[in-house]
């Protein structure tokens, strides 16, 4: 079943949104050469709860995961783009992360990535990012009034392929609102004119996310972190989006836009 939010309950999930956008802004900063990952975990941690938020993953136990998941963030380094556990890791030069994190606020949800280098960055991880990136905005840019679902799918797609990287359609967005997954799945491919009417209200998070030479996953031992196949890096980025009756709006848009943290759409205010 999906519901579609009222323009009141949109300004509710755009308070959860601006702390989720503000957070990741503020980790991603955080993130540099000899930082551990569990210290990104706990300050998120802390943030967290000086906000009086509820962490979405916390607990979070799905069908693919080996028990309940007791973090906080995703942080997902190098060949690892989905899920990944955070761990004692110390970042190093040249490493690609992914951050991806959902909390509640007040019982309404926001969910977002963003993928970084620390320190100096390799060209082509920066190419792999910015395809993510402008992947995420043209799936923005489609998710709008009277089009349809496959518009957003075939969007993102199309700018997979133009970078030169295959598409995987067996992770991808989600509708979410009151809990972090609602219907419906929206794949990262598909083809434009085809599958649900989009209407004001309804409210998705976009996450296009790609791996440099092929679009085949593995699962660690652990049965949550996902990695490219052949060991490749990765990337992904991600924004909770409402459709609303005058185009798209970003909820989880990130104050600034720092060099090597893109952040593309953040300041693409979208009307409402």
């Amino acid at each position: 079943m999906i519901e579609l939010k009222s323009p009141a309950e949109i300004e509710r999930m755009a308070v959860t949104g601006q702390f989720v956008g503000e957070l990741l802004a503020e980790l991603s900063e955080t993130a540099a050469v000899g930082v551990n990952l569990m210290d990104l975990e706990h300050h998120a941690r802390r943030r967290i709860k000086e906000r009086g938020a509820e962490s979405c993953y916390w607990d979070y136990a799905p069908s693919f995961g080996r028990g309940p998941f007791r973090n906080v963030l995703c942080l997902s380094v190098n060949d690892a783009v989905l899920h990944g556990l955070p761990h004692d890791y110390v970042l190093r030069d040249g490493d690609l992360l992914s951050l991806d994190m959902a909390v509640g606020i007040d019982g309404w949800v926001a969910d977002s990535a963003v993928s970084v280098i620390v320190g100096n960055p390799d060209p082509a991880d920066q190419k792999l990012i910015e395809a993510t990136e402008v992947a995420l905005e043209a799936g923005i840019a489609a998710a709008r009034p009277g089009g349809r679902l496959g518009d957003i799918s075939a969007a993102i797609g199309a700018v997979g392929r133009r970078y030169g990287y295959g598409v995987n359609v067996e992770f991808g967005g989600h509708g979410l609102g009151r809990t972090m997954h609602e219907a419906p799945h929206v794949p990262n491919d598909g083809r434009a004119r085809r599958g649900m009417k989009l209407e004001p209200g309804l409210t998705i998070a976009i996450e296009p996310w790609f791996c440099r030479s092929t679009d085949k996953i593995r699962f660690d031992a652990d049965g949550w972190t996902i990695r490219s196949a052949d060991g490749s890096r990765t990337a992904h980025s991600e924004h909770t989006v409402a459709i609303t009756a005058g185009g798209p709006r970003i909820l989880t848009g990130r104050p600034g836009r720092n060099a090597g943290h893109g952040d593309r759409t953040a300041d693409s205010a979208a009307t409402s």
